[in-house]
Formats: structure tokens, C-alpha cells, sequence
């Protein structure tokens, strides 16, 4: 059986991953991060894909810190554009299937509907671009790579929306939180379930490579998301509604990121949890 590769094991999507597998070393998966694969060094993946027989690539690894992307382009652009390079062109060239995740960010957020895997993309940050740049440059490589988009990622791990408002919600008398950026909160394991059932028809003969969407079903701006967050949590935090304009940041952010899932779905025949639910199940696990 052919080891599957998990890059950015580090991360929440990847640790998410790991921990949705009661047996990773049964189920032949290897989780990789920058201290034992450099995803930017070439030669060292090929190395290591050829001595431990790797057959799939799941693309966890991405630099998602979005603010400070703008002042580190450089080194945005070489984790998401060249070092995904990286791995199609090996993954094309030993005949491996991959996995790669990118994000809602690659849109700028004027749709009224769903955003479809076909609608054109114009990224508004340096981390847009460099997500939607990865993506070009995979599909060029590795034609048959298969990409999924997600949006407003969060987990138990690393740091996200849900867990910086937990945290906030305990130390501060009020929040005040944008309410005119949409979309809808994907919780990891949920993302990750939709990975190993993808992997588990690959394995049985079936890729279907191409771009795919994945979040969490419902909508929400970042406000809604908050006040839920903070009543399963039994905080009484005070949430304000301010716009985007009220909270400048140094990357302008989507104002509409939904994205349709109908594709996904039918492909791989996935049922999809909605937000709120996953929502109290990371609440719980927490024990907060």
C-alpha cells in the first residue's frame, strides 16, 4: 500500500487530519512539516517521496498569515506558489495523485451568490494571490491535481477566528466584530473527513482531479459567528457590529466569500454539517 503524504502537519487542518485517524501508521499516512520536509527544496521531496514510497500528496502546508503576508511577499509567494510547484511537478513526473487546499480568498468578494468553482477569480491580498498563483502553476504541472477551496478555516489547534474569540470573550469587556464580511466557517475535522473519503476512493481506482469547494453549510458574517461562539460558550461578552471601515487591516478581506459546495458533493457524494453544529462540537471538545 502506498504511504500518503501530509505536509504542514503542523498546522490546524493538518493536525485535524491526524487526529481523525485512530491509526495513522495502519493506514500508511506520514505527517510531514518544515522540520522534516522542506516543501521548498525540491530535491529533498523527491528524496523523500521515493524512499518512503509515497503514492499521495495532501497539501496541508500554505503561510496563512494574511496581515503579514503584505509586508512578506517574498516569502508568502515561495510557500504557496513555489513550493506547491514543487510538489505538482513531482507528483506529475512519479505518477502520484495530489491534494492540494487553497482558499475563498482568491475571489474579491462581489458575488451575490455562491461563488462556483468556474467564476473568475481577482484576489485582493498578496495572500489571495499567492494562493490563486499556486493554484495556476499546480494545474500547469499536474493536470490532474485535484484542489480544494475552503473558507474561514477553524479548529481546537493553531490560531483561527473561533479560538482568538474564546479568548478575547474571557479578557474583554466588549468586542466589536465587522458584520458586512459573509461567508460561511468550516470546521476542520469536518474538512478533514471530506480529505480521507476523497483518499479512500482514490484508492479504490476513483480520483476526480479539478477544482473543488468545501465549507461548512450555512452563511454567516463575522459578527453571527461571534455571538454563536460566545453563546456555546456561555460567555456574556457584549458583541458590537462595527463595518470593515470601523477595523482597517493591512489586507482587504472578501466582504462576500460563500462558496457552492454542489459540485463536491455530487462528485464524491459527501454530506456537509452545518456550521453551527460543528460549531458546538469544537465547543465541546474544547470544554470551555
Amino acid at each position: 500500500m502506498k504511504t500518503i503524504l501530509v505536509t504542514g502537519a503542523n498546522g490546524q487542518l493538518g493536525r485535524s487530519l491526524e487526529s481523525s485517524i485512530s491509526t495513522p501508521e495502519k493506514n500508511n499516512f506520514l505527517f510531514s512539516d518544515v522540520d522534516t520536509l522542506d516543501i521548498c527544496n525540491k530535491a529533498s521531496v523527491e528524496a523523500f517521496v521515493r524512499t518512503n514510497n509515497v503514492g499521495y500528496i495532501v497539501n496541508c502546508a500554505a503561510y496563512t498569515a494574511v496581515d503579514e503576508a503584505e509586508s512578506n511577499e517574498m516569502l508568502c509567494l515561495r510557500i504557496n506558489t513555489e513550493a506547491v510547484r514543487n510538489l505538482g511537478e513531482i507528483a506529475s513526473a512519479l505518477g502520484l495523485k495530489i491534494i492540494h487546499i487553497s482558499t475563498d480568498y482568491v475571489f474579491d468578494g462581489t458575488n451575490s451568490i455562491p461563488y462556483t468553482e468556474t467564476d473568475y477569480t481577482c484576489p485582493l491580498s498578496v495572500y489571495g494571490r499567492s494562493k490563486e498563483r499556486g493554484e495556476i502553476v499546480l494545474r500547469s504541472v499536474c493536470p490532474d491535481a485535484l484542489i480544494i477551496r475552503t473558507s474561514w478555516l477553524y479548529s481546537e489547534y493553531g490560531n483561527n477566528f473561533a479560538l482568538t474569540m474564546l479568548s478575547l470573550g474571557k479578557s474583554c469587556r466588549e468586542l466589536r466584530v465587522v458584520s458586512d464580511q459573509v461567508g460561511s466557517p468550516t470546521y476542520a475535522a469536518d474538512l478533514a473527513c471530506a480529505i480521507l473519503a476523497i483518499l479512500d476512493s482514490a484508492r479504490s481506482g476513483v480520483f476526480l482531479p479539478g477544482i473543488y469547494h468545501y465549507s461548512g453549510e450555512g452563511v454567516c458574517s463575522r459578527y453571527d459567528f461571534a455571538r454563536k461562539i460566545f453563546r456555546l460558550a456561555h460567555l456574556p461578552t457584549p458583541v458590537i457590529p462595527i463595518e470593515t471601515k470601523d477595523y482597517p487591516t493591512r489586507a482587504v478581506r472578501p466582504p462576500y466569500s460563500v462558496l457552492n459546495k454542489k459540485k463536491i458533493k455530487q462528485a464524491y457524494g459527501l454530506t456537509i454539517p452545518h456550521w453551527e453544529e460543528s460549531l458546538k462540537e469544537m465547543i465541546h471538545k474544547l470544554n470551555v
